[in-house]
């Protein structure tokens, strides 16, 4: 029985996880020992506490994929309400912790979390779970479409308050993929992306440091020491790079001159170190893992893991779209992590319980179909 269970999970899209992993670590370690030595630390300082995160996170990354999923629709509700209570209590003085000006995180103990790495997954597992349950009246705006969106509100705000624009919409953006596939009416989807994108684009213009760094991206030259500093160090990386790059370890970008080397423009450096193929490396794996979590979805035969499946693999790939998107100034600079790859405890561990209820999915939606193929049979093998 164990092995027959064994048999139906996605090894392609665990295999494609673990690679990004560890392509993260070597990348991490790459990128961040010039800043560890700065810092008086041992060269391998962030190396071992991503080592640490990366154990911990595989360890759930297995037990999400075996628990039965309806546990997390089931529980989402408390989860949701949890991180609520614990988007509140980073903005309480003295028990949130700032950094560079923003207020987003929790230190318990020695260890300092980021709760909005948390609050992105319980708000893809209630969305899913509370759209599969209005499938009857979905088409109702008020009572189908409107209910979860109120508890979406509050927890943008929260998070808008710290502030951390990019990661609000960040879980805006996956949401609003559950609910569009959730099977409501088209005028009520196209009514809320309006009204989405321009609060959103409000909320970029009115913040004075906001729109500083919108136009700093629009023209990261025209302030080089000051707004576009990040930016233009990250074109210099990425141009040095070449078919192969400089060579692994080989940087010049990461002595100094980048700032966020290793968490947010560890692409850059990567670029710069590994080249075209290095980047061509990263995309393919996301998309790769697009298409096996697309897959899943479709396979599903019931609401939840259907939407569950496509809200998991957008919260992803709206990362990673994220954070090239800053790093090649395509987009302007969020803050938000590239998936699998950066260095960040919180982060990776969300991302691998992301990643194991994903592939949990894919056991469920592979023996779903086992089961429709098995029963043609024996129908056809009935009128024989």
């Amino acid at each position: 029985m164990a092995l027959s269970r064994l048999k139906k999970y996605d090894y392609l899209l665990v295999l494609a996880i673990v690679l990004l992993c560890l392509f993260g670590l070597t990348m991490v370690f790459s990128a961040s020992y010039p800043l560890a030595m700065l810092e008086h630390h041992p060269p391998r300082f962030f190396l071992i506490k991503q080592m640490q995160s990366l154990g911990i996170g595989l360890v759930f990354f297995v037990i999400t994929a075996i628990l039965p999923y309806r546990i997390y629709g089931k529980l989402s509700p408390i989860f949701v309400v949890i991180s609520i209570f614990l988007l509140i209590a980073v903005l309480i003085p003295g028990i949130g912790v700032e950094r560079n000006y923003s207020q987003r995180w929790l230190k318990i103990g020695s260890f300092i979390i980021q709760p909005t790495e948390a609050v992105k997954l319980a708000m893809i597992v209630y969305f899913a779970y509370i759209y599969a349950k209005k499938q009857e009246y979905i088409h109702h705006f008020w009572k189908g479409v409107m209910p979860p969106l109120f508890i979406l509100g509050i927890v943008f705000t929260l998070i808008l308050k710290q502030p951390d624009l990019g990661t609000a919409t960040a879980i805006l953006i996956p949401c609003g993929f559950i609910l569009s596939c959730s099977g409501p009416r088209k005028i009520h989807i196209i009514f809320l992306g309006v009204v989405a994108l321009c609060g959103i684009a409000t909320l970029a213009m009115t913040a004075s440091y906001r729109l500083e760094r919108l136009l700093s991206y629009l023209n990261p030259f025209g302030d080089p020491d000051g707004n576009g500093y990040q930016l233009v160090n990250s074109y210099f990386a990425l141009s040095s790079g070449g078919l192969w790059g400089r060579g692994l370890g080989n940087s010049i970008q990461k002595l100094g001159y980048l700032p966020e080397a290793h968490t947010d423009f560890i692409m850059s450096i990567i670029v710069e170190e590994l080249g075209v193929i290095g980047l061509l490396f990263v995309i393919g794996s996301y998309l790769f893992i697009m298409y096996r979590g697309m897959r899943i979805a479709q396979r599903s035969t019931e609401s939840f893991p259907k939407l569950l499946a496509i809200g998991l693999t957008f919260q992803i790939m709206i990362q990673a779209i994220f954070n090239l998107g800053a790093v090649s100034g395509l987009l302007p600079i969020t803050g938000v992590p590239l998936p699998f790859i950066s260095y960040g405890g919180s982060s990776l561990i969300i991302m691998l319980i992301s990643s194991g209820i994903l592939v949990n999915l894919s056991y469920h939606a592979n023996r779903a179909i086992e089961k429709k193929e098995q029963r043609n049979i024996d129908a056809i093998d009935t009128k024989n």
